[in-house]
């Protein structure tokens, strides 16, 4: 299991589609957590592995996505992507909620657990 690269269409798709809905509604069938980063960010680069591994440790429970911003600058503009990287933990219901910054591994499991696995 990998993190799957998304682009807008897709977002709309299997995320929130932003032109038919206004508000916040999730699309998808599990919990998530997209990672906005860029290919020359070296945080950026830095949390690759652990999405990676967190995509594999989660499988089934939690799909993980990226969204590389330089390529989905709209993307990164509505969710108010000012710095990356940038990570949107995704509950079934509720808001997403946001976390800046390069992170532990043991850290985003914390906040997955408790944020997405425990409602």
């Amino acid at each position: 299991m990998k993190a799957i690269e998304l682009t807008t269409t897709e977002f709309q798709t299997r995320i929130y589609d932003f032109r038919a809905n206004p508000e916040w509604k999730y699309e998808g069938d599990l919990p998530a957590v997209i990672d906005f980063y860029a290919p020359w960010c070296g945080s950026c680069r830095m949390m690759g592995p652990v999405m990676e591994s967190l995509a594999e440790e989660y499988a089934g429970k939690v799909r993980m996505y990226k969204v590389n911003v330089d390529k989905e600058k709209r993307l990164a503009a509505i969710f108010r992507v000012r710095s990356i990287p940038t990570f949107l933990f995704i509950p079934m219901s509720g808001e997403p909620k946001h976390a800046n910054g390069a992170m532990e591994i043991a850290q985003m499991r914390r906040i997955i657990d408790t944020t997405l696995l425990e409602h």
